[in-house]
Order: C-alpha cells, then sequence, then structure tokens
C-alpha cells in the first residue's frame, strides 16, 4: 500500500510538473509577442471552440500602464483589495507588471509591491516597464507561487488575476498565501471557476489548460481550499459567468457553467 501511495504521489508530482512547463512555455511565448490559441485576454483566440474571452477595461484606473496590460486577466482584483498607503502587495503571477502598477498608485511611494512570476520572460518584461517608469519600491522576483521566495509575515495584501487556475496545487497556493500574509492581512485574487458537470474533454485540453479554462476547479471547492486554508471572512466580491462558444454549448448543452470570480479573505489577528 505505501509503495501504491509513492507511486501516485511520483505520478502527480510528474503530472504536475508538466502542467506547470507547458504554462511557463506558453506565456514565455506570450511575454515575447505571441498570442494564446485560447486565453483569458481579447483578441487571441484561434478556433471557435478554442475563444473563452473574459478580461476587464483597466484603462480607467490610477496607476494603469498600457506597456503592462497583456489582457490575460479575468477580473480587477485592486478593486475589492482594500489596498491602503504604505501597504505591502505581494502579486501572484504577476506577468509584465499591469496590477502590480495599478497597486502602487494605491501604497503609494511608502508602500512596497512585490511581483511574483515563474516565467523569466514575463519578469524581464515587468523589470524593463518598473525601470522606464522609474519605480523603486516595486520588486519582481522569479519564483513559484507554490513555494513562494519570501518570508512569513511579509505582506499586508495578495492579489492575483487568473493565475491559480493555471496551477494544479490550488490547495497548496492558499497555504502559502496565508503564511506570506500579517496576522489580519488579506487577499483578493480574480480567478475562473466552475459550476456543474465539468467535461473531461475539457479538462484534458491541453490549449484550454493553458487557456485559463481547463484547470479551473468547480466553484464550492476552490472556496473550501481558502477556508481550509485558516481564511475568515471569505467573500465572493463579483461573479460573471464567461459566454462559452457556440459549438462547445451546443455539444454540453447546460450541463456546466464556466465563472470569473473575485474572492476575497482575511488571516486572523
Amino acid at each position: 500500500i505505501i509503495s501504491q501511495i509513492i507511486i501516485r504521489k511520483n505520478i502527480s508530482t510528474m503530472q504536475n510538473k508538466r502542467i506547470k512547463d507547458l504554462v511557463k512555455n506558453k506565456y514565455g511565448q506570450v511575454a515575447n509577442g505571441a498570442s494564446l490559441s485560447s486565453c483569458c485576454g481579447s483578441g487571441c483566440c484561434g478556433s471557435d471552440s478554442a475563444c473563452f474571452t473574459m478580461n476587464d477595461d483597466y484603462s480607467f484606473l490610477r496607476g494603469y500602464e498600457k506597456e503592462a496590460d497583456l489582457a490575460l486577466g479575468c477580473g480587477i482584483p485592486t478593486q475589492f483589495a482594500g489596498i491602503r498607503q504604505g501597504d505591502t502587495v505581494i502579486d501572484l503571477g504577476s506577468g509584465a507588471g499591469n496590477d502590480c502598477f495599478v497597486a502602487r498608485a494605491e501604497t503609494g511611494e511608502s508602500g512596497r509591491v512585490i511581483g511574483i512570476d515563474m516565467t523569466p520572460e514575463m519578469i524581464d518584461k515587468a523589470k524593463n516597464n518598473a525601470s522606464r517608469l522609474g519605480f523603486s519600491n516595486i520588486e519582481f522576483i522569479l519564483g513559484d507561487i507554490e513555494n513562494m521566495p519570501v518570508s512569513d509575515g511579509s505582506a499586508h495584501v495578495v492579489i492575483s488575476n487568473c493565475v491559480l487556475n493555471l496551477l494544479p496545487s490550488k490547495e497548496k497556493i492558499f497555504h502559502e498565501i496565508y503564511r506570506v500574509l500579517k496576522p489580519g492581512g488579506h487577499f483578493c485574487i480574480s480567478d475562473v471557476v466552475t459550476t456543474g458537470e465539468f467535461p473531461e474533454s475539457i479538462k484534458e485540453n491541453v490549449e484550454l489548460y493553458t487557456g485559463c479554462i481547463a484547470g479551473a476547479i468547480e466553484k464550492e471547492k476552490y472556496l473550501g481550499h481558502i477556508s481550509g486554508a485558516g481564511f475568515l471572512d471569505v467573500t465572493v466580491h463579483k461573479e460573471n459567468e464567461i459566454v462559452l462558444p457556440a459549438d462547445v454549448s451546443e455539444q454540453y448543452g447546460d450541463r456546466f457553467s464556466i465563472l470569473s470570480v473575485t474572492v476575497a479573505g482575511r488571516k486572523p489577528e
């Protein structure tokens, strides 16, 4: 029995690594100007069956930088994050720095913003954007958000936008978020979840995985991971149903739906 458990664990580890490598490769290409055939953003779909678009308009927000907006989000977590002057904010899966620059407008010069991303090309792009803008209180770190390269109790606020759905170990990530938050700190995350009977054929679609859809899990399970990590006051601030392509709707009917949600929670004092 023990050997079977070890084998299953090793298989799971290999699968998780394969998914991460796939996501890293795809988003490295995006940083260099390529597009995803299926995506969180707009204008980057190949076939109708791979086209899911859901990004929100950031252009009206203070701190918005067009060069950092790759249209890969599924919400605007900073809208509900309650970021204050002087806060330290960590952005998970920071990409080219879009949410970090918006968060910096809230923290001001006295605050600090840390972006973590596992894609070297994205880190380089974000650093170049920050350098061009002359910002000294933003740091971009290459790292895995399942094992964040920051110390315990580092942040007042953690944000993320359409990233956790790309990674397999969501439960582990929420425990990491809990670890890096200060007592009384909080997170606000925009992400993709599902309801109903999510088809295996979609879960196994590689392009849809890197495009934010196939890695999504059921909404109640997602919220359960948050509560299970120890967070209080778990609140869904915003929820939108993502319109499915016509051929997907015709094939599966109303057996499932895909939602973009913005959810927040608080670490106890």
